[in-house]
């Protein structure tokens, strides 16, 4: 380590000390897929105990309301846990935004539920990496920052969502009131196993499309039907026919249709798509509108479109460079590389650029197979990157950076 002061070693020492190994055992062996209502709230409550030690009120927010298009095609609400907020020093001259989600993509009734040592140095299980081991080291980095005098000097809002990874459609509203006016933030999803972190993201839309078409006899008058899962279908093809360099489009599930004697009136097209800038954007928005348009008028079938575009792109721009530098400045000093590049996942970072707010969005633990059963934490990233979240918190407190950059 080179550069650091007597007051930074300090910090850096109660970082790397925090009992995160533990923490992050005890957090994965609960189940907290996103639509796990009674294992959210179980963890929520881990949470708000160990986050307790941070100065500042801890409240758990209710979800904003969500709907979503049942296979039969109508709207209905669809439940998701309470959202945990943390503010401290919320009159400090200086605010930050860190975030970080309690919820994992394993449901309830999923196979994967148990924690295994791949060897001394790898931990599988589910969410270590995504990110159970990120809140451990949000917690470790924050504690160690308030020993430290010139925590004083800047203030911080905390939010752990529950629905990070179906889009934070409930936590949405909250996420973008808490980015106003901050001058940077954090949030803890992994980086990759060798440390990289994620710069620009794709955005990402998620849209459930309803086709209504008219039932008939498969043999005696099926010309006077009007086939809502061909129609569907053909829309699949020609929103997948629209990707291109700047714009991809997924496809992933057409529900509807019934017995084989009889003309399908009712399908639902569910398609993700992922734009890498505003404008590209803009062109899936239109490629949207203009084939639901043409396939309603050549299956003469009505459609309807649920969704939007939740995440919006987020570029590395003039606003997030100097965060970015920041963060390099302090890996180097810890003898840390620290590189990125440009990625077309997305996470809760795009929301908060959007709000116009530097942002780094992969100050978790390195790891892999994240989404999977054979995801995995390499456990000396837990200390590693703790200090460099803490060192780098510190040194925006020192004012290192600033609204200007």
């Amino acid at each position: 380590m080179t550069g650091l002061s007597s007051s930074e070693q300090m910090v850096l020492e109660r970082a790397a000390e925090a009992p995160m190994l533990a923490q992050v055992e005890r957090w994965a062996g609960v189940n907290s897929g996103s639509r796990n209502l009674p294992g959210l709230a179980s963890i929520a409550a881990l949470l708000a105990d160990a986050f307790s030690v941070l100065p500042g009120k801890i409240d758990l927010i209710e979800p904003a309301p969500v709907q979503a298009v049942a296979p039969d095609g109508s709207l209905g609400d669809v439940a998701h846990g309470r959202h945990l907020q943390l503010s401290v020093r919320p009159d400090a001259p200086v605010r930050l935004l860190l975030t970080g989600h309690m919820d994992t993509v394993f449901p309830a009734d999923h196979n994967f539920q148990h924690l295994s040592w791949l060897d001394a140095q790898t931990l599988n299980g589910p969410g270590v990496s995504d990110m159970k081991g990120g809140l451990a080291v949000m917690l470790a980095a924050l504690r160690a920052l308030e020993t430290a005098p010139e925590a004083g000097a800047i203030g911080y809002d905390l939010l752990i969502n529950s629905d990070e990874e179906v889009g934070s459609p409930s936590s949405a509203p909250l996420l973008k009131r808490l980015a106003t006016g901050k001058l940077a933030a954090f949030t803890y999803e992994p980086a990759l196993p060798d440390g990289t972190l994620a710069g620009a993201r794709a955005g990402s839309g998620n849209f459930a499309i309803v086709v209504k078409g008219k039932s008939a006899h498969a043999g005696r008058n099926p010309e006077e039907g009007r086939n809502a899962l061909l129609a569907a279908a053909d829309l699949a093809l020609r929103l997948k026919a629209g990707s291109g360099a700047g714009l991809s489009c997924n496809p992933a599930r057409i529900e509807g249709g019934g017995p084989n004697n009889v003309v399908p009136d009712h399908a639902v097209l569910h398609a993700n798509f992922r734009p890498k800038t505003a404008d590209d954007e803009e062109v899936a928005r239109q490629l949207i509108d203009r084939m639901i348009a043409e396939v309603a008028r050549d299956h003469d079938v009505t459609i309807h479109l649920h969704g939007s575009f939740g995440r919006p792109p987020k570029a590395m721009d003039e606003r997030a460079l100097p965060l970015f530098a920041l963060v390099r400045e302090c890996g180097a000093d810890l003898g840390i590389p620290v590189r990125w590049r440009d990625t077309g996942g997305v996470c809760d970072g795009n929301n908060i650029a959007a709000c116009g707010v530097p942002v780094v969005d992969t100050m978790g633990v390195r790891g892999g197979a994240i989404h999977s059963d054979a995801e995995y934490l390499i456990v000396d990233s837990l200390p590693e990157r703790a200090q460099l979240s803490a060192l780098a918190l510190l040194r925006i407190a020192q004012g290192r950076i600033s609204r200007k950059g």
